[in-house]
């Protein structure tokens, strides 16, 4: 058998989204037919609806220490991200016609984030520049971790809130929310945290990391698309603009019929979840990176050990393009990833990676490869054995690689 003749189907993209449980599908199904109600209508087939979503909403509250009131389901990470920053920035910078905030004077109107949030975060902030906000983006080291010290240093009197990711979708780095939380709090800014890639791998503690908002979603955890939630402290969910209007469902923050279904399997992937998933990955995630790291020329991008999320592996292979790499796993059957697929559509070369400070050539090397609970060691083992071979023969054509 030849090198590159597919065998098997090994998937390694489970930063971009993984496959529904077949718990969290079992647990779907009766609210696509026979318990399909509207959660709004008082007759009791919505009543039913309407228990599976407060049922629902505990579950996600209890999972990050918030009260069940504090949770705004959305339709996902983007959608969330987007309603935090322009909705605080538009209900503390009404326009000259807005009623919901009549009387109110304009005020903070400067947001903190870093170079290595999410497509979703910075072209929401890019966006909101032409607004007339002002942005402050807080560089990274080379293992992407922001300075205390910077962010402490950027916030002033018109800072309206502070926007870091907790870990990274490319990297896998963690950030430190604690100490985050704590000098926001102190500063009294708000601060929000996208953790769609950290959710149930990481501690998450709204009261203990100081949180007034997080970002969460369901498909990065095994459960269905479309779907995620937003936690908004108590104390806040009359300060911030909806991004939609209408009947006034969730709270009034986010007015459309409740994709029950969606939210039923989203916490039933929340409720299957569990340190020993957590352990199991990293098990796989530190032995893969043991192994790859053999490989001449090959370097680890973003932090080992605990701070990095525990089933992240981005890796830069000097002197072949990731993209070929990328090809020659997929002919193989192992599914990968040269970054982030939500930046997938565009030709340009990884923020993230560039902020970490890694040169064009070194970013175009890089392949992520990202785990779940259903990886096996054989699986991983048979990565092993392919990718070796893979970088071997491509050092042996490229042009680079020969002029070393």
């Amino acid at each position: 058998m030849g090198l590159f003749t597919k065998r098997k189907t090994i998937y390694l993209d489970n930063a971009a989204t993984t496959p529904v449980d077949a718990e969290v599908l079992k647990a779907m199904l009766p609210y696509f037919s026979e318990k399909f109600g509207n959660a709004s209508s008082q007759h009791l087939i919505g009543q039913e609806a309407k228990r599976a979503l407060e049922e629902s909403r505990d579950v996600i509250a209890n999972s990050i220490n918030a009260k069940r009131e504090e949770i705004i389901f959305t339709s996902g990470g983007t959608e969330a991200n987007n309603f935090v920053l322009k909705g605080l920035f538009f209900a503390n910078n009404p326009g000259s016609n807005s009623k919901e905030f009549e009387g109110r004077k304009k005020q903070k109107n400067h947001i903190i984030t870093t170079k290595i949030e999410h497509d979703c975060v910075l072209n929401s902030c890019k966006w909101l520049e032409k607004q007339g906000a002002k942005i402050t983006y807080l560089s990274v080291d080379k293992e992407g971790f922001i300075d205390i010290e910077e962010l402490k240093n950027a916030i002033t009197s018109e800072t309206l809130v502070v926007s870091v990711i907790h870990g990274n979708n490319e990297i896998g780095t963690i950030q430190d929310l604690e100490a985050i939380g704590k000098i926001c709090h102190e500063k009294n800014v708000y601060f929000h945290t996208d953790a769609c890639q950290s959710y149930t791998k990481t501690l998450i503690d709204v009261k203990k990391q100081n949180l007034d908002f997080v970002t969460l979603n369901s498909h990065k955890i095994h459960g269905p698309k479309g779907v995620g939630a937003l936690y908004i402290h108590k104390n806040i969910k009359g300060k911030i603009v909806p991004l939609l209007h209408g009947g006034g469902h969730e709270f009034g923050l986010r007015s459309t019929t409740e994709n029950i279904p969606g939210i039923v399997g989203f916490a039933k992937a929340v409720k299957i979840s569990g340190s020993s998933n957590v352990k199991y990955m990293t098990k796989l995630r530190d032995k893969l990176i043991e192994e790859i790291l053999k490989i001449p020329r090959t370097q680890l991008n973003g932090p080992k050990g605990e701070m990095r999320l525990c089933n992240n592996i981005n890796i830069c292979f000097n002197d072949i393009e990731g993209e070929a790499i990328g090809g020659y796993l997929d002919s193989y059957g192992i599914s990968s990833s040269t970054g982030s697929a939500c930046a997938s559509h565009s030709l340009d070369v990884s923020h993230v990676l560039k902020a970490i400070g890694l040169n064009h050539q070194q970013i175009n090397s890089s392949i992520r490869l990202s785990l779940s609970k259903l990886n096996t060691e054989e699986e991983i083992n048979y990565v092993l054995e392919i990718l070796p071979k893979i970088v071997e023969k491509l050092r042996k054509i490229s042009p680079l690689a020969k002029k070393e």
